[in-house]
């Protein structure tokens, strides 16, 4: 059975799903897009500065993701559980699910947070860049270690939220806090000249903020509800057994990204700082198209609980088409861009042709991550974890001998060209995954209904 051509389709149903995608996406992709475009403007604020620092800050950056990053599932995760209570009628259950996710994230957030500040220099050190590149990327993780509770707080919430069926909270509080980023940003970076570190206190003081707005939004719907909020040493376990197969699936996901970034290091300042800003785009990219996937975890999570398997198979289809399509129009764009795109963020001529190379090839994969994301966000809302963490292992596996080639081939001598092979080869990722979410969407055995 295809992923993209349902069963069957009535024209009430379709234009049903249709508006209850739209209603969920659009709130969630202007979300999504906030987090990249204020990276964005940190990127450029940054890389004005000079190209040790930004390359620094694509070192930092990637750990300080990854550190997060691979706690996603208490968004992901969460949004399955809370949606599949509230599809099966029991918002109180789905509120308190919600609140063991909070307690988990902030236990995660404290002993992650002090783990990246004691080695932030020799997890800097570990990508092989430049002795100023380290130097810039230590100070900027050192630092950001103390938003990582935070940042594991708003994932939790978020997660609940959306679960909920509530994308707009989650969109005010990303507008609001990395609104005040840029601000404090700019302020800290150039006003009081505290360079790299001033965008990190910056961003901390941000995501501080953020997470208590969002926490404060899910006490008032737990005292309305009456959930509990008291925590429980063994529901917070079962939480973090829930998480543990995305947390493979995340894991995997991360070590590609780690991998990509160690073998763009390895070819030099330049490259790496052309990519750097090639896969913030990227990421930019990525949110805005996963606001399909956002919609599809809620959407499929609750359908699930209610025992509608035929209306998941009718919303995968329409959002299967909706991302493809998506991606393709973002991705031309993107690539009609790409000879504009690199002055706003550096002044090195070498990074900016590096870089304008670089995003042809960003652009020209869009189709394909469309296809990517919205799946990964069905299977997800499935609770199909253990499935996706085998097949992001999988994945990771056939990822490596293209990764490990390039950096076997070393620096060619010539910045673009580097950087193109680079993202040739992180494209062959994305096609590899696209088939293996493929293959598992046709099957039938992850439609599993009921809460659970």
């Amino acid at each position: 059975m295809s992923a993209s051509q349902p069963t069957s389709r009535t024209p009430s149903t379709a234009a049903s799903h249709r508006r209850e995608i739209v209603r969920l996406a659009v709130p969630a992709f202007l979300a999504l897009i906030a987090e990249p475009l204020f990276l964005l403007a940190d990127s450029a604020i940054i890389g004005h500065l000079g190209t040790a620092e930004l390359a620094g800050l694509g070192v930092a950056s990637a750990a300080l993701v990854t550190a997060a990053g691979i706690f996603v599932f208490l968004a992901y995760g969460t949004t399955s559980v809370v949606a599949r209570h509230l599809g099966a009628g029991d918002e109180g259950a789905a509120i308190s699910a919600g609140v063991d996710g909070l307690w988990l994230a902030l236990g995660l957030g404290a002993v992650t947070a002090a783990v990246v500040a004691v080695a932030a220099r020799p997890i800097s050190t570990a990508f092989g860049a430049s002795p100023a590149a380290i130097e810039q990327a230590t100070t900027y993780l050192r630092i950001s270690a103390f938003g990582i509770p935070a940042m594991l707080v708003i994932l939790a919430v978020t997660g609940v939220l959306r679960g909920l069926q509530d994308t707009t909270t989650p969109l005010v509080a990303s507008v609001v806090g990395f609104g005040a980023n840029i601000v404090l940003n700019l302020v800290f970076v150039y006003g009081l000249h505290w360079g790299i570190a001033g965008s990190a206190w910056g961003t901390v003081i941000a995501q501080t903020g953020m997470g208590v707005a969002l926490v404060t939004v899910l006490l008032l719907k737990a005292h309305a509800r009456e959930a509990r909020l008291r925590p429980h040493p063994a529901r917070i376990l079962a939480a973090a057994r829930t998480g543990i197969p995305l947390l493979v699936r995340t894991l995997a996901l991360r070590a590609t990204l780690l991998v990509t970034t160690w073998v763009a290091a390895s070819l030099g300042d330049v490259p790496l700082a052309a990519h750097q800003v090639a896969m913030t785009v990227w990421s930019f990219l990525a949110f805005a198209l996963d606001a399909l996937a956002i919609a599809a975890q809620a959407i499929v999570g609750r359908a699930l609980g209610a025992g509608d398997r035929e209306g998941v198979r009718v919303a995968m289809g329409t959002m299967v088409r909706w991302g493809v399509w998506g991606g393709l129009a973002l991705g031309l764009v993107l690539v009609a861009l790409h000879g504009v795109v690199p002055a706003l963020f550096t002044t090195d001529p070498a990074v900016r042709q590096a870089l304008g190379a670089a995003l042809v090839v960003v652009g020209l994969s869009q189709a394909v991550a469309g296809y990517v994301f919205v799946l990964d966000g069905v299977l997800i809302g499935a609770g199909d974890g253990s499935w996706l963490a085998w097949g992001m292992v999988v994945t990771l596996i056939a990822y490596l001998p293209f990764i490990l080639t390039v950096r076997a081939a070393g620096p060619s001598g010539e910045p673009s060209r580097d950087v193109v092979v680079l993202w040739v080869a992180f494209t062959a990722f994305m096609v590899i995954r696209a088939c293996v979410l493929g293959w598992r969407a046709r099957r039938d055995d992850w439609l599993v209904v009921g809460a659970r």
